[in-house]
């Protein structure tokens, strides 16, 4: 009998024969040192850890933290690796990773503190150092769910075993490093001291620990400039914690006790009182300083479009006259767009808006005149024009909505205070547990499926394809302004995962396993399964989510 089987590692292009159980670690040995440790690997297009031993022909291809995939594998590891060190410290208290901040950090707080010092900061620090020097050993184990739970019990991990029971399955997965236990949707790295690069810093009510950028995994970034960010975030955490819906979980078992329209009309006012908050601002800001321009800026799939034209209507309630414009409409031609480092067209560079024509229709509109404006057309990648000039009067505000809207460079001739800049975005504060926290890029990946697949005819495929461009576009052309903003909008809903759940699976079991992205369909599937399905009849037809799910009365 053979016992061995061909891999082919797509690292170096070579194919080996291998025996049969050998581990993902012992294969990587076979490499050349890498500039970055490999932290997990790809295996049949599945994400594996470095413990997966092989028992059949695969292909292989090691990642390291300079991919989207590799630095989630090293921020959960370093979730991991923090709680044990608050355990240690504040043993009896619990860990809360709240919300990503800066380029790759994320503000934690320990439960029963209401500040950390300097000093408590440092020894945080020096401890969690102690258990990186350690190396000590993370395993991934299949255990009884019912003995999983009892584990947690010990632990006091309520949150973790109210996720358990709201979503009932016979066998679960459970990590350990050395006395530490928990839970992740995603692989973790091979050990403790993988995570050789690290700061934390005092912040707010808790702290912030800064994790190796992903675009240099050497780097790491301390300086904190998300104050407005930072207020959004605590604003939100604060409501779904006095709602009662911190967790997955707390929802899950709203859902199962047929309480899911009182949830839903509960976050959709929350959401209608500020947009007439911000409406009011404006409406200040007109009276006071002549504000005439609103731009509105975020990342894609952040709800721009529904928010603008809601916040036109409340803008419409005080008087004024919304007249909106929407950025895309003022592209290049597609044969003048720039490209990317990958000679891909960088639909999100600001060289891609013809910014020229932009900002003569902008003084044109401001000082009156009667304007022809563009409306571009996707299909052909060229220009068209609208029949009708527009044309503001005096009571007239310019609602600008685009990628842009934040950066300095994109209406440099309208002063400061004639404009009044919105960021939105998805942040999402509602998490899978204390340690969990759920990304908003993956909040708005979800809801970017379903919007390309239900309007573009863009299957899952194309749209995982082309986010990684996207992603890239928003660290460098959208971020960077986001505190520019003078307010900041949350867009999400705290039931809208749940909501989205059975059209983003539907849309995601098509991605075929022969090709990379299989495995973020994999992964977004699996954390899917956390979510019990909210029926969408009662979500009002105005509401941001029905931007993506269809159904609103506006027109897009």
């Amino acid at each position: 009998m053979n016992d061995s089987i061909r891999v082919l590692c797509e690292n170096n292009g070579c194919t080996w024969q291998v025996e049969m159980g050998t581990p993902l670690s012992e294969l990587m040995s076979r490499l050349e040192t890498p500039p970055h440790p490999f932290l997990a690997a790809m295996v049949n297009n599945r994400i594996k850890e470095l413990s997966y031993r092989i028992y059949t022909p695969v292909t292989v291809r090691f990642i390291d933290a300079t991919s989207f995939t590799g630095i989630r594998v090293l921020q959960r590891t370093a979730w991991f690796i923090l709680q044990m060190a608050v355990g240690r410290l504040y043993p009896g208290r619990k860990l809360y990773i709240r919300h990503s901040m800066g380029q790759s950090g994320f503000y934690c707080e320990i439960e029963g503190l209401e500040s950390l010092s300097t000093e408590q900061t440092c020894t945080l620090a020096e401890e969690l150092g102690r258990i990186v020097e350690a190396d000590l050993p993370i395993r991934r184990q299949k255990l009884p769910t019912t003995e999983v739970r009892e584990r947690y019990a010990a632990r006091g991990f309520d949150d973790k075993i109210e996720l358990l029971e709201s979503c009932p399955r016979l066998y679960s997965d459970l990590y350990t490093m050395g006395e530490e236990i928990g839970y992740f949707y995603g692989a973790l790295a091979p050990s403790s001291g993988y995570l050789n690069h690290f700061c934390l810093r005092p912040y707010y009510k808790g702290f912030y620990i800064g994790l190796p950028l992903r675009t240099n995994p050497e780097e790491v970034s301390c300086e904190l400039h998300q104050a407005k960010m930072a207020d959004v975030f605590r604003e939100y955490q604060s409501w779904v914690d006095m709602m009662g819906l911190p967790t997955i979980g707390a929802i899950n078992r709203r859902i199962r006790e047929g309480q899911a329209g009182a949830m839903i009309k509960v976050a959709e006012a929350f959401h209608e009182r500020k947009f007439a908050w911000i409406a009011d601002r404006i409406y200040e800001a007109n009276r006071q300083h002549g504000t005439r321009l609103v731009l509105i800026s975020g990342p894609s799939s952040s709800g721009k479009t529904t928010s603008s034209k809601r916040l036109s209507i409340q803008l419409g309630v005080l008087g004024l006259k919304p007249v909106m414009l929407s950025l895309d409409d003022y592209f290049v031609d597609r044969d003048k767009t720039p490209l990317d480092e990958h000679g891909e067209y960088d639909f999100e560079a600001l060289e891609a808006i013809d910014l020229d024509l932009f900002n003569d229709h902008l003084k044109r509109l401001m000082r009156g005149e009667a304007v022809e404006i563009p409306r571009y057309d996707f299909i052909t990648g060229r220009r068209q024009w609208h029949e009708k000039p527009l044309q503001l009067d005096d009571r007239s505000i310019l609602v600008i909505e685009g990628i842009h809207g934040l950066n300095p460079r994109l209406t440099p001739s309208i002063p400061t205070h004639q404009k009044f800049r919105i960021y939105i975005s998805c942040l999402t504060s509602v998490a899978m547990d204390n340690l969990t926290r759920i990304s908003t890029t993956d909040n708005r990946m979800l809801r970017r499926l379903i919007r390309d697949y239900r309007t573009r005819g863009a299957d899952a495929l194309s749209t995982l394809k082309r986010f990684p461009s996207v992603r890239r576009g928003e660290e460098k052309h959208i971020f960077p302004y986001q505190e520019e903003a003078d307010v900041m909008l949350n867009s999400s809903l705290f039931y809208e995962l749940s909501v989205l759940k059975p059209f983003a699976e539907k849309i995601l079991r098509e991605v075929p396993d022969t090709v990379p992205e299989y495995n973020e369909a994999k992964r977004m599937l699996k954390f899917l399964d956390n979510f019990v399905p909210c029926p969408d009849e009662e979500i009002p037809h105005t509401s941001v989510l029905r931007e993506f799910i269809g159904g609103s009365t506006f027109k897009y």
